[in-house]
């Protein structure tokens, strides 16, 4: 990747973590943990990946992103008011009475959310009809779903991935936020969902495990999902709970708190030092 690119993307992801820890900080409430560990990823896809125009949010062409594992919206909003669809200052209403920015993403108030999330399991079956209806109805939209692996316990989550398979969805690109921790602990204590590239296969994707927060294989993954004909492709992307903040990475405990005043002024310190050496 080149290197401008990189820095631009580090950057635009610092930005994220750093709206994101804003938000949760704000609302008092929320999820740090996810939010941070898919940041490089949602950073990657709205500011590089995705055919958008946030000064047309609506536009019928654009490409339709899906966050399956909701909670992490504070991730969403902060990548979406970063790339111009509302103001940043607004991160800071997270949760709050009269705020358009509620604890789940809302397609019908927010601006740039394709699909009301919230509930696990329900995101992928949505993003596989807007991809089946962009195929029936000759377009070239793609559908970008992020998933937790968490949330792939839920059954819902393979009925979705046979339907996905079964109509050879090539514009539906699944990525499974694999950062190996939910809201109970260890994924593979609470209820294993590996090898979770071989069930993706089993169902008919394309496969392909990266590290998620490495901006060559980011790119890499979605440029090869994008040449895939006749099947749909599942990025499984190894990730860190947490990841950007000393005290946050991998601590399942991070799942779902937010960081009170003394570790808000921790966490933004880490973030903006990062963000400041990325800048120079």
């Amino acid at each position: 990747m080149d290197q401008a690119l990189k820095k631009e993307l580090s950057i635009a992801a610092c930005n994220v973590r750093i709206g994101a820890i804003e938000g949760v900080h704000c609302a008092k409430s929320g999820h740090p943990g996810g939010s941070l560990s898919a940041a490089d990823i949602i950073a990657y896809l709205y500011f590089k990946e995705m055919n958008i125009r946030p000064e047309e949010p609506k536009w019928e062409e654009r490409d339709r992103f899906v966050l399956s594992k909701g909670h992490i919206a504070p991730a969403l909003y902060a990548a979406l008011a970063n790339r111009g669809y509302f103001p940043v200052e607004e991160l800071k209403t997270l949760r709050k009475i009269g705020s358009r920015l509620q604890g789940h993403p809302d397609m019908k108030h927010i601006p740039g959310v394709d699909m009301s999330t919230g509930s696990l399991g329900q995101g992928i079956s949505a993003a596989c009809g807007m991809a089946k209806a962009g195929k029936l109805m000759g377009k070239n939209y793609r559908v970008y779903a992020v998933l937790g692996d968490g949330e792939i316990q839920e059954g819902q989550v393979w009925e979705a991935a046979m339907f996905a398979g079964h109509n050879k969805l090539d514009n539906l690109c699944v990525v499974v936020d694999n950062n190996g921790l939910q809201i109970d602990g260890d994924v593979a204590d609470v209820c294993s969902p590996y090898p979770i590239d071989e069930k993706f296969q089993a169902f008919g994707f394309h496969v392909i495990n990266i590290d998620g927060h490495n901006f060559d294989e980011i790119e890499a993954a979605f440029a090869e999902a994008r040449t895939i004909k006749g099947k749909p492709t599942a990025i499984i992307a190894k990730t860190v709970k947490g990841k950007g903040i000393s005290f946050m990475e991998n601590k399942a405990s991070w799942h779902g708190t937010a960081p009170n005043d003394e570790q808000y002024e921790i966490a933004m310190s880490e973030l903006k030092a990062v963000l400041a050496g990325l800048e120079a």
